[in-house]
């Protein structure tokens, strides 16, 4: 039952965001054929798809061809991100609040303990 619904969820995704779904319009492909065979007993189903695939040409039945799978496409998943409020951008000539750069140095830090580095490196002792 899982992958019956896991399959189901699937194509429902892929048909609904990608070009998949072109392929659920085959039967107006097979019903517009069908039209053309009886006009022209003679069509081949190579020539059809020449006709309306290679060179489209804009005829009494132009709206039916559009029908046809993989003839019009249309953009599927468009995201789009606005901002909730306008993006403002203000350039000074002068910086309101300079940068004050202070020189910090390794002997004050809170980690740095003086007593118990310089016992630990100490020179060599002679006896």
């Amino acid at each position: 039952m899982k992958k019956l619904i896991s399959i189901l969820l699937l194509s429902l995704y892929l048909v609904s965001t990608t070009e998949l779904y072109q392929f659920l319009k085959i039967p107006v492909l097979i019903e517009h054929y069908l039209e053309h065979k009886e006009e022209d007993p003679n069509i081949t189903i190579g020539s059809f798809f020449k006709i309306h695939y290679d060179n489209p040409v804009k005829d009494s039945d132009y709206t039916k061809d559009q029908q046809l799978p993989f003839v019009s496409h249309a953009a599927h998943l468009i995201i789009v991100c606005t901002p909730a409020t306008p993006f403002t951008f203000h350039l000074f000539d002068k910086e309101s609040n300079p940068i004050i750069k202070s020189k910090q140095t390794f002997y004050k830090s809170i980690f740095y303990n003086k007593d118990i580095l310089n016992s630990i490196w100490q020179p060599p002792k002679s006896c």
